[in-house]
């Protein structure tokens, strides 16, 4: 069970549950305290791809309230969001009023075919059903468009992210697993030759944000406040020891797979 910035092996947006559906009571949190993506990831998408970002078309699906779709906008790509939630699609318009963003999921694009350049799911894939996405991801990308697909995740090789990871298993019923940098190369589709890539990068935020960052976890949006509560004032005791000045250092590891039409 990888700790991310997506969640507890959680993070996006369209499969209609309770944990997708719970992302919009939290909107305003989720944009304040979730992680961003690094500038180097969109190098090594472009690298995978082929060609530069700056002009192309994209659909950044699952969008959220828009935390890939700001990345690329300031890369230059001229983007559009699609976003299945009401309350994730009010507070992206809030961020990003000059973006185009469209109700929707990636189960059944309201886009044109043969449109775009890019396809993006950040943090969102695994709520589509790939068996429907997939399609409707080639259907609206030109030949030679790319499907670019990564999650961000804590760095499970770091030994105070494996012991919160430890300890949020066992709050939400996981299984013990050691920590497998590859596992979200193993949920790929099938029918397309992946180009695959991680990127690893890091921020420092105060306790309280990181902590605030935990709580928007669809995990936690589900268990409820009083369950959640108990569980952070106990992390922060565990965590004021890790880091005595009160800067938590979070570590990334970004999983990038890219395809190519």
């Amino acid at each position: 069970m990888a700790v991310g910035g997506g969640g507890v092996k959680h993070g996006g947006m369209i499969r209609a549950s309770s944990q997708a559906l719970s992302f919009d009571s939290a909107a305003a949190s989720y944009a304040a305290h979730r992680p961003s993506y690094p500038s180097a990831l969109l190098d090594v998408v472009e690298e995978l791809a082929g060609f530069s970002l700056v002009g192309a078309r994209v659909a950044d699906v699952g969008a959220g309230t828009g935390l890939g779709t700001r990345v690329l906008v300031e890369r230059g790509a001229r983007v559009v969001g699609v976003e299945p939630g009401g309350g994730m699609a009010a507070q992206f318009r809030v961020g990003l009023p000059g973006v185009p963003l469209v109700l929707g999921d990636g189960n059944a694009l309201p886009l044109a075919s043969s449109s775009l350049d890019v396809v993006t799911y950040a943090q969102s894939w695994h709520w589509t059903d790939p068996r429907r996405s997939l399609p409707e991801a080639l259907r609206v990308l030109r030949t030679g468009g790319a499907l670019a697909l990564w999650w961000n995740d804590s760095d499970g090789g770091v030994p105070w992210v494996a012991g919160q990871d430890a300890r949020l298993r066992r709050l939400f019923g996981g299984a013990d697993a050691t920590y497998d940098p590859e596992a979200r190369f193993r949920r790929l589709p099938d029918e397309l030759p992946f180009l695959r890539r991680q990127v690893r990068w890091s921020r420092g935020v105060s306790l309280d944000a990181h902590l605030a960052n935990l709580a928007t976890y669809s995990d936690f949006l589900v268990l409820g406040e009083e369950g959640t509560d108990r569980f952070l004032a106990e992390e922060r005791e565990i965590l004021a020891d890790v880091f005595p000045d009160g800067t938590v250092r979070e570590e990334y590891v970004v999983s990038l797979a890219v395809a190519v039409r």
